[in-house]
């Protein structure tokens, strides 16, 4: 093992001088250094950075944001994507309010009762904000330490996290946010995974892997589980007015957020079976678009109406609704939807 007290310096030293300006690391805001560290799950900094600026600026304290209603946090979320770390994080947020008089616990074992607080978030938030002793072990962390080290463990594998987050423990023992960033930032900034910068790693004289020559093959993970393909059909159907059909989603994945009428191709069903009417749609589809989740790829094509409907004449079920174009800001629509309500501007 590579001398311990050298390396952390060495990382420290390299993060003090080369780390990125961003503006959760200029407060001690715990409030702020966690909504952070939610909005940067599986999402990049740059896109991240205005999405952070916005939601303060409109939900400054914790207060605030636990008075909040759900659709006016998720509309600060829009476009973010993973909404369920929105309604978790609004929901912690509003107990940290009620139980914690709106003071977010700077004890880790309280903290991590939280909604939506995992073993990452805690040691992050904890870290960083408090400087308690927790070692972080998120995707960056774990390319860094297995490249270090030599380690061919399964990093899939949450034995293996656990044996991270052990063996980084004497690091953290001080100036533990510090640490857990700059660990954090080298992966970002330089043990990249595919063409890492190793002849500008400020730890290459500690590196098991670069000293091998198996950088390129670590970490080690799992074959991913092949996404599932989902063929979807969306129908656009307008009224006398211009007034597009809208519903809210009950699905558990994006529940609660609106998307113009969407069924899987493979369930058969049409939106003329829900409304109980028969307008007839384009066979040829006028929009093709793919969007992806983690496990799920969104095979979508939108069919447009070759008539509009008289309001008037159909029993709307209460989860639908008539929007306007100029309305669309009072909606929370995912991405996939707000793309094909573009192209509806564009060339409908």
């Amino acid at each position: 093992m590579f001398n311990e007290s050298k390396f952390k310096n060495n990382l420290v030293t390299w993060f003090d001088e080369h780390q990125r300006e961003m503006p959760w690391r200029e407060t001690s805001n715990p409030y702020y250094i966690w909504l952070s560290e939610v909005m940067l799950q599986q999402t990049q900094v740059k896109t991240v950075i205005d999405y952070y600026h916005r939601f303060i600026h409109r939900f400054p304290t914790i207060t605030e944001l636990s008075q909040a209603h759900e659709d006016e946090v998720l509309k600060y979320w829009e476009g973010l994507g993973y909404y369920s770390r929105a309604r978790n994080f609004h929901t912690a947020i509003k107990e940290v309010h009620e139980s914690y008089n709106g003071v977010v616990p700077d004890e880790p074992v309280t903290f991590g009762k939280l909604k939506g607080v995992g073993p990452y978030t805690q040691a992050a938030v904890m870290s960083i904000a408090f400087d308690k002793p927790l070692a972080t072990v998120d995707g960056n962390v774990f390319r860094v330490w297995s490249r270090l080290n030599n380690d061919e463990r399964d990093t899939k594998l949450q034995s293996t996290r656990k044996a991270f987050e052990n063996e980084l423990q004497p690091y953290v023992e001080q100036d533990a946010g510090t640490f857990n960033q700059a660990m954090m930032e080298l992966g970002a900034l330089v043990c990249t995974p595919k063409a890492p910068l190793c002849l500008f790693c400020p730890v290459q004289d500690h590196c098991e892997a670069f000293e091998q020559g198996t950088v390129q093959s670590l970490p080690v993970k799992t074959t991913k589980v092949k996404k599932k393909h989902i063929k979807q059909h969306v129908y656009l159907l307008q009224n006398e007015d211009n007034a597009y059909l809208i519903e809210k989603r009950t699905q558990k994945l994006l529940n609660n957020m609106w998307e113009f009428p969407m069924y899987e191709a493979e369930e058969d069903k049409h939106i003329n079976t829900v409304l109980g009417t028969q307008v007839i749609f384009d066979q040829t589809p006028a929009f093709k678009l793919k969007h992806q989740f983690t496990h799920i790829t969104w095979d979508i094509e939108v069919f447009i109406s070759q008539e509009n409907v008289h309001k008037d004449d159909i029993i709307l079920p209460e989860n639908m609704v008539w929007m306007q174009l100029t309305e669309k800001e009072d909606f929370n629509f995912p991405v996939s939807m707000t793309k094909i309500y573009n192209f509806i501007t564009k060339h409908c």
